[in-house]
């Protein structure tokens, strides 16, 4: 199947959909009559926390969530194809993205943080286009606004800030404008969010919004244990393509290498950023799945060894499908 997506076929875009089903299908036996769905953070409409949540029937919730993995697969693979991070175009991104977006049974729904990939994915279009620009002023601005729109969704969200000034300083030497346009990026959503506040007459709690960002970082998380196994196949492709990435990594393009270094900030940012919520679920790792489906997607390109990273990829599959059959 991997050698399949190497190529940049369109034809491919059909067998990313049967994928896409074949991965889902198994954890509609499983799943409960009517899953809840939050649409946006309840600060955001000053509404009791149940109120800003649709509850849809659990065939009709996973078809969407695959629907929006699907848009954001090719969004994505567009992306990577566009600034040739993997040096030659292929489909293999939107395969590691719509596989690895069902790794947890919590992927396959509609979540906060599944809405937030789209943000992410336009973020990274901006970010990456910071290395060729002379003036990145109005850039990082509307990165800005792009972070505080995404926390509106989801809060752990207001992290990826952090992203903008980690691409400034690999991407641009330092320039204090451009770095301030970020905050007034930020500080514009979140001034007309104030004003709502203001004319509903609850100003004097705006600051509970940021209370969260306050939570003590957790020593402890709690995980099914069978989550670890399915995660198994994940880490030994990861421990392979960090030493393929050692292998060829300086022989890329400048740009190839300064975009890969923002990719694991990201990945770390997103990933750190999930103790914000009370009600943690695994959804969040949603965040993390786009850099880490890039980093599977450059290994999987250059490995060598067919039937060895096909024999890989097809344990994946298999452990994920397995695990959503089986509920223990």
């Amino acid at each position: 199947m991997i050698n399949i997506f190497r190529t940049y076929n369109p034809l491919n875009i059909l067998w990313l959909a049967v994928l896409l089903f074949a991965l889902r299908i198994g954890y509609v036996y499983h799943a409960p009559a009517t899953i809840p769905f939050t649409f946006i953070e309840p600060f955001a409409r000053l509404w009791p926390s149940g109120a800003n949540t649709y509850v849809l029937s659990a065939p009709l919730n996973i078809f969407l969530a695959g629907v929006l993995v699907f848009i954001q697969a090719l969004a994505l693979n567009r992306l990577v194809n566009q600034y040739s991070l993997l040096s030659k175009p292929s489909y293999l991104p939107a395969l590691l993205y719509i596989t690895l977006s069902g790794l947890f049974t919590p992927f396959l729904v509609l979540s906060a943080p599944l809405v937030c990939n789209f943000l992410l994915i336009a973020m990274l279009h901006k970010l990456f286009s910071l290395y060729k620009a002379d003036d990145a002023k109005s850039t990082a601005y509307d990165l800005g606004m792009i972070v505080a729109i995404g926390s509106l969704i989801y809060l752990p969200f207001i992290y990826m800030f952090l992203a903008i000034w980690a691409a400034l300083v690999i991407f641009k030497p330092f320039y204090w404008r451009e770095w301030v346009s970020g905050i007034m990026g930020y500080i514009t959503i979140f001034f007309f969010l104030a004003v709502f506040y203001y004319l509903k007459g609850n100003l004097a709690t705006f600051y509970t919004i940021w209370m969260p960002l306050a939570t003590k970082f957790p020593s402890r998380v709690n995980i099914n244990n069978y989550n670890y196994l399915v995660l198994i196949p994940v880490i030994l492709i990861a421990i392979l393509c960090i030493f393929k990435i050692r292998q060829i990594f300086f022989r890329s393009y400048v740009q190839v290498r300064k975009s890969f270094q923002l990719l694991f900030m990201v990945f770390l940012i997103a990933g750190l950023a999930f103790y914000v919520k009370a009600d943690f679920s695994l959804t969040h790792f949603l965040l993390c799945v786009i850099p880490v489906s890039i980093y599977f997607a450059y290994y999987f390109l250059y490995a060598n060894a067919r039937w060895f990273y096909e024999s890989l990829f097809f344990l994946l599959l298999i452990s994920i499908v397995y695990f959503q059959f089986n509920t223990f």
